[in-house]
Order: C-alpha cells, then sequence, then structure tokens
C-alpha cells in the first residue's frame, strides 16, 4: 500500500491532474463543465482526473441538484510540505558542510 506522499507525487505527475488542481486552488469551486471548458480534453477524461484527484484527498465534491461542484483540498498537500522541509533541512546542512570542507582547504 503506497504511503500518502507516493499517492501525491504519482496523482500530481500528471500535467492534465495538476492543472485541474492548480485551476481549483487559484479560482476556487469549479463544476466539472466549467474544469472542462478549460482543460483541453473532454468531459469525461475530467471526470476521471477527478476521480484520481478525489482519491488522493486533493478535491471534495459537493453535489448540488445535478451539478457536482469541486474544491482544492489544500490540506492534503502537508505531506509533501513536510517532505520539501525535510529535503530543504537535509541539503542545507550537506552544503554548510561543504563550505566548512571548502574553507579548510583554503587554509
Amino acid at each position: 500500500m503506497p504511503n500518502a506522499r507516493d499517492m501525491l507525487f504519482r496523482t500530481l505527475a500528471d500535467p492534465t491532474r495538476r492543472a485541474i488542481f492548480e485551476r481549483l486552488c487559484r479560482q476556487g469551486e469549479q463544476t466539472v463543465g466549467a474544469l472542462t471548458a478549460q482543460a483541453g480534453v473532454s468531459q469525461p477524461a475530467v471526470s476521471k482526473h477527478l476521480g484520481v484527484l478525489k482519491q488522493a484527498g486533493l478535491v471534495r465534491d459537493r453535489h448540488q441538484g445535478r451539478q457536482t461542484h469541486y474544491s482544492a483540498e489544500i490540506r492534503a498537500l502537508s505531506a509533501l510540505t513536510d517532505w520539501t522541509s525535510e529535503m530543504q533541512g537535509f541539503w542545507e546542512s550537506r552544503f554548510d558542510g561543504l563550505e566548512d570542507l571548502l574553507r579548510r582547504m583554503d587554509q
């Protein structure tokens, strides 16, 4: 069973899914029709991408009559932000070590 971070990376690796998610983040709640109008792919394809995003916890849906409205779940990105913070700390310590080594070599 993949962990949450792996699932998020896999889900957002697809450029169409990433664009849909970004649009929901920037523009707020959207219907499938509105997302399809600017996605450059068919409505069934948008619906499939939304299903994958929903499964990964990146979007939630709200039904109103015959329409489904989707919105971004920003909190779902916490696994990625935690990982990038870890990596930042790792690389900063490596660069600090390299800087120390270069200083000692110059003496």
